[in-house]
């Protein structure tokens, strides 16, 4: 599987799919598989109109690339490592590029420091101020890639 299949399957899992916006723990309309952005850029928004899983996978997989793209961008020592670049990319889905451009996971990675790079996904628990079991379940799932 391609870091891009393996980083869609740990997203169905931990965003599951819902076909009407909702609101994500942080606050943001939300739909399908987490995503925050119609196909055209606009924001999610309470008065979006609900969508199939076959629009939902469409989105996955537009977010999916361009999480792909920043990963490539801040950590290239992960060109060639589907599984540790899969891991990354759903950090990136999950919580967005500059988390990733202006961490300490971001180097830990680049210097091949993958205990100290688990430890810091790790860190990334929390959600509307307060640890979320689901994102503890999640970053031992990319834990388990790197």
């Amino acid at each position: 599987m391609s870091a891009i299949q393996i980083a869609g399957e740990l997203c169905k899992v931990f965003e599951g799919f819902r076909s009407h916006p909702y609101k994500c723990p942080a606050g943001v309309w939300t739909i399908g598989y987490g995503s925050t952005r119609h196909l055209d850029g606009r924001k999610v928004t309470a008065a979006d109109q609900p969508i199939g899983k076959g629009t939902a996978l469409v989105y996955l997989a537009e977010e999916l690339g361009r999480c792909e793209q920043a990963v490539l961008r801040y950590c290239p020592v992960l060109a060639d490592d589907e599984s540790r670049r899969a891991a990354i990319i759903d950090f990136v889905y999950n919580l967005g590029s500059g988390r990733l451009q202006a961490s300490t996971l971001r180097r830990k990675i680049n210097q091949q420091d993958w205990e100290a790079s688990k430890k810091e996904l790790r860190k990334w628990v929390n959600g509307g101020g307060k640890e979320l079991p689901g994102l503890v379940k999640r970053r031992e799932a990319e834990c388990a890639l790197m």
